[in-house]
């Protein structure tokens, strides 16, 4: 058998003991030494300056009775020995100073003894192999009488009981994974990873995180269920605030977020505290962000980095301690190259970035997907839908092939289980509605194509190849709208009035015209170039 070596501090209170009635009481640096089935080669005791002369008297004390063991002191010393970076830097330069031969020696540390910090640390080296260790556990006897040593365990860290908390572990970080996916047992081996990295950013972190991907990808309901995921685990107590910020402009925009004094503007007639303030001690969900003005996003900056905010018309900074998660389906690259979103905000929220993929290219997903989708039906209506055999086999048959586009993601799929669910009269979804299904998506697929084509044409001819290229795909998407609208109106005023309805009805815009010549002069269009186009 190799010798035993047990490394462990002085215990100064407990191995205290006044002369000569110090055999009176339960030592456990001596006591350690008095089990006759753990035999002590050698005693590595840490401890103080201060306590130099304890040490000493421990040392023959364990000398007298175990007089195999040799002793060999060394001095340790803590300014703050509840200081973890403290105690731990000391102890992992002792575990990097001593000659550890673990071929000729068995070695266990001693948690018995030293602060909680110093225990917790012993523990951490001991798992981190940096100190090749067993830990010694020892518990004092329920009655003392007769210098009984009291009792002892070993924890092996190596061995099955460590493997057991380390399952028990993994298993509540596949409990929370699967929450994120909100149950959905996906097969996507990428994107299982990728939840698997949001998970262990969710519970360690309070940093931003940006989570990118098309239109109807699930950022969104990603991002609620990581606030219910830290919720439930109590680290965040406040709210979660949404806000899409494809619906700000200009000072509605300002006031929306960070909340805006009486008198500050016409209009307004009290105080607004705002989204950001609604969102103290929580979360905060800003979808479509780079949709943000330039000025908004300078204040977002400061609010995330110094919790503090100035609202529209205030002379006095609101405070709002709150995290971030942030979504977008542009590349914010290519906008802050194009000027249109701040470098410094981007590189704020780019220490956590994950990407969704599109339902096109989770394909292995959409069988459980739609699942989920019957699950979420029954729960809305109350009416309970099932897919016969031959049914579902034609829909996912055609789901997973590259027939299916699924432009919208999830909320095509979404859509669609609820169109045949609630033409099931019977609650059983046959081959008839799978077949319907089918040929509508593919028709509106198809149109909506052919739109794109139609538009990208009409965009083309007003800005020339190269100015159709240097705008993203969102802005092409609505400036094709306000092209056609302003073709089948009467006038600039005409086309304003209908473009701008629900502001007008809010009192919010008063000069429609005007709002839609400053729209179309951001593309260095005007009203005549629009409506003149002799190839429309």
């Amino acid at each position: 058998m190799k010798p035993r070596v047990v490394i462990g501090f002085l215990g100064s209170t407990l191995d205290q003991g006044k002369n000569p009635d110090r055999w009176q009481r339960w030592r456990p640096t001596v006591s350690l030494c008095q089990h006759d089935d753990l035999l002590i080669s050698r005693l590595e005791l840490l401890h103080g300056r201060e306590h130099m002369a304890l040490a000493v008297r421990v040392e023959k004390d364990v000398r007298q009775v175990s007089p195999e063991t040799e002793v060999r002191r060394s001095v340790v010393d803590f300014k703050d020995p509840w200081d973890f970076e403290e105690v731990y830097g000391a102890l992992a330069d002792f575990a990097r100073g001593y000659s550890f031969d673990a071929e000729a020696e068995d070695y266990l540390v001693n948690i018995t003894t030293g602060t909680h910090v110093a225990q917790i640390c012993w523990f951490l080296l001991a798992e981190a192999r940096a100190i090749p260790a067993r830990l010694l556990q020892l518990t004092p006897p329920k009655r003392w009488k007769d210098a009984q040593p009291g009792g002892y365990g070993i924890i092996d860290l190596d061995l099955s009981r460590y493997d057991k908390i380390a399952t028990r572990f993994r298993a509540e970080q596949k409990e929370a994974a699967s929450f994120l996916k909100s149950g959905i047992e996906t097969r996507n081996a990428a994107f299982n990873r990728m939840i698997d990295r949001i998970e262990s950013v969710a519970i360690r972190s309070k940093a931003p995180i940006l989570i990118t991907g098309p239109t109807g990808a699930g950022k969104s309901q990603l991002a609620r269920r990581i606030f219910e995921l830290k919720q439930a685990r109590r680290q965040i107590r406040g709210p979660f605030v949404e806000v899409n910020c494809a619906t700000l402009r200009g000072d509605a925009a300002m006031s929306t977020l960070f909340g805006h004094v009486k008198g500050a503007f016409t209009g307004a007639v009290s105080d607004r505290p705002g989204l950001l303030r609604a969102a103290h001690g929580g979360m905060l969900f800003l979808d479509e962000i780079g949709e943000l003005g330039l000025d908004e996003q300078a204040m977002i900056l400061r609010a995330i980095e110094e919790k503090r905010f100035l609202p529209v018309g205030a002379d006095r900074e609101a405070e709002s301690d709150f995290q971030l998660i942030a979504g977008t389906n542009r590349h914010l690259g290519e906008a802050v190259a194009g000027g249109r979103f701040r470098e410094d905000l981007l590189a704020r929220l780019d220490l956590w970035t994950f990407s969704l993929p599109g339902l096109a290219e989770r394909r292995e997903d959409i069988a459980p997907n739609l699942d989920f989708e019957l699950d979420r039906f029954q729960i809305a209506s109350g009416d309970k839908v099932t897919f016969n055999r031959e049914a579902r086999e034609a829909y996912l048959k055609f789901a997973t092939s590259s027939e299916a586009a699924w432009p919208a993601n999830f909320r095509d799929l979404g859509a669609s289980v609820t169109r045949m669910s609630t033409l099931a009269v019977s609650g059983r979804i046959d081959e008839e509605l799978v077949t319907e299904e089918i040929d509508r998506l593919k028709t509106r697929w198809r149109k909506d194509e052919a739109d794109g084509a139609g538009d990208a044409a009409l965009l083309e001819r007003l800005l020339g190849e190269e100015g159709l290229a240097s705008i993203d795909l969102f802005d092409r998407i609505q400036l094709a709208a306000v092209v056609r609208i302003c073709r089948d109106s009467r006038s600039l005023s005409d086309a304003g009035r209908r473009l701008f309805a629900a502001s007008r009805a809010r009192r919010i815009s008063v000069n429609d015209a005007d709002r839609l010549k400053k729209y179309l002069a951001r593309f260095k269009l005007t009203w005549g170039d629009v409506v003149n186009d002799s190839a429309s």
